[in-house]
């Protein structure tokens, strides 16, 4: 049938894409790939039931059963603990993340009276399923957009390491998870039906193209990594401190515009708040307070506002005509038509396209 074909491809695809992040070719974000390998396992066993009954293995004995049962109610809580790597890979386990534990011994607690007790505990372990995936995706979905609003502190380029992906598997999730509970209401002990079975695939090689072809997040360079990480998200509650005298910034805001219409730095794809506070010789923090107080942007803007500037004349210059929409993308500093594209409408309201249309009419 149909059904144990896709239930056999999700299975396999989920095994599969688990070795193939914990093993890493591409050695990009080592340690939250490591844990986001671990939680694809675990939300591979769920198939295991199915599978075994296929392949015509005896199922699983009570105990063991109970066992799985316990192991994969860390699913959320693991991808909850690979997002944290995701968007700080310097991470240190710390005594409160033992409360990672509370749910899963209270589930197992459950587990283990609903075998042993006369009357059934199962509406109880069901909701405390639900509870703690609900629990861990909204935390892991705080965890990213605080990470996609700091990003923009050090980094000109934000779309390859956003992490919007896992943002958007975040709320597949949701979705699975409701359509899920709905399907358990309505037809309670069935398996899954081929839809919800044909959505778990998609949804699964929508997570192996995002996954096999993401980049590493935060500076290679130890040194670089380790200031970048240690900005704090909130730029204004840190700035209020003075880190530089009225004289010092305006002096070093001078230095700073002169440096990037030199020597053009905008333009290397690359460039982060540590790699340009290092061409400045002064710390990150003092950079990143130069930005702040000086041209009241943060490092993003102040990168892609030189690098909109510098479209606008390209898009504007009739010599350029021979440039293609990227090849002035490129020329301008950005690492993609897509990025191109996005950023240049949030500081214009226009496309690229429309703009060049327009400048053509003046």
């Amino acid at each position: 049938m149909l059904i144990h074909l896709i239930e056999i491809f999700v299975f396999s695809f989920l095994i599969m894409l688990s070795c193939m992040l914990f093993l890493n070719p591409l050695k990009v974000n080592k340690k939250a790939n490591l844990w986001f390998s671990i939680t694809l396992l675990l939300w591979a066993t769920y198939w295991l039931d199915e599978i075994l009954i296929l392949i015509k293995i005896a199922p699983f004995s009570d105990l063991i059963r109970l066992i799985v049962s316990f192991i994969q109610f860390f699913t959320p809580a693991l991808l909850y603990v690979s997002i944290v790597f995701f968007t700080n890979p310097n991470h240190k386990f710390k005594t409160k993340d033992g409360t990672i534990f509370i749910l899963p011994f209270i589930y197992f607690g459950l587990l283990i009276l609903n075998r042993l007790l006369l009357y059934n505990l199962q509406n109880s372990l069901k909701f405390l399923v639900l509870t703690n995936t609900i629990l861990y995706t909204l935390k892991s979905y705080l965890k990213l957009r605080s990470h996609q609003r700091k990003i923009k502190l050090f980094s000109s380029n934000t779309n390859d390491i956003d992490l919007k992906w896992l943002e958007n598997i975040i709320l597949i999730i949701v979705l699975i998870v409701i359509v899920i509970s709905a399907f358990n209401l309505i037809y309670i002990g069935l398996p899954l039906n081929l839809h919800l079975n044909i959505v778990m695939l998609i949804a699964i090689l929508f997570i192996a193209y995002n996954a096999l072809k993401q980049k590493e997040i935060f500076p290679l360079n130890e040194k670089h990594r380790n200031e970048v990480i240690a900005i704090k998200e909130d730029e204004k509650i840190i700035n209020k401190r003075k880190i530089l005298s009225d004289d010092e910034l305006v002096t070093l805001k001078s230095k700073l515009n002169l440096l990037m219409k030199e020597q053009h730095l905008y333009l290397n794809h690359d460039i982060n708040l540590a790699s340009l506070s290092e061409k400045m010789k002064i710390t990150s923090h003092q950079l990143s307070y130069i930005i702040n107080n000086g041209f009241n942007q943060n490092f993003f803007q102040f990168i892609n506002t030189y690098r909109v500037n510098k479209a606008k004349e390209l898009l504007s210059d009739k010599d350029s005509n021979k440039l293609s929409i990227l090849g002035i993308a490129y020329e301008s500093g950005f690492n993609s038509k897509t990025a191109f594209n996005t950023t240049f409408k949030k500081f214009t309201n226009q496309t690229p396209s429309e703009y060049k249309k327009q400048s053509a009419t003046l």
